[in-house]
């Protein structure tokens, strides 16, 4: 019986399996917060991922390809908010909803990645790119497709809301702490 080594990675394999180290801890961060669960953001990284080792040919030429895959997880995400929508209003109408009682984080990160998930889906995902990834506006306006002026704009009003959620939060909490004194 003769050993034999494995054969050598592809060049193709060798540069998708360095992206994708690369690119993992970032997308896996975005969609946290656009998420606001740590859980989903890892299984829609890997799913991203996945779709862009299928289609590595054609992603790997692209001028952005860590925009790309950004692009399909955030589309990825918003289809599990739909499907969730979806859910929640089948439990209205047919039942409890789901407990969420036991989440882990601290008072703070849960009030922000509330406050993120209010926003509305292309200024969120805009958000969390610019803020969270500390991407510029055309790296953004490329993973988004939005034009670079449709990202400032989104910008500019997802920190307005963003202020506005956040004080409504705080204030909220400040009257109920009165309350109960």
């Amino acid at each position: 019986m003769t050993l034999r080594a494995d054969p050598p990675m592809q060049a193709d394999e060798v540069s998708f399996r360095r992206f994708a180290m690369e690119e993992h801890p970032r997308l896996v961060g975005a969609l946290s917060l656009f998420c606001g669960d740590a859980g989903i953001a890892e299984e829609l990284a890997g799913d991203a991922l996945v779709r862009a080792r299928e289609r590595w040919h054609h992603v790997s030429r692209m001028q952005r390809p860590g925009a790309w895959a950004h692009r399909v997880a955030l589309n990825l995400a918003k289809s599990h908010f739909r499907r969730r929508a979806a859910e929640r209003r089948a439990y209205q109408r047919h039942g409890p909803s789901p407990d969420t009682s036991n989440d882990p984080d601290l008072a703070q990160h849960l009030a922000l990645r509330q406050a993120t998930a209010r926003l509305p889906g292309k200024i969120r995902a805009v958000i969390v790119l610019r803020y969270f990834l500390d991407w510029s506006i055309d790296d953004t306006a490329d993973a988004t497709g939005l034009t670079p002026r449709s990202v400032i704009t989104y910008t500019h009003r997802g920190v307005g809301l963003l202020r506005s959620h956040l004080e409504q939060t705080s204030t909220s909490r400040t009257q109920g702490a009165r309350r109960e004194h």
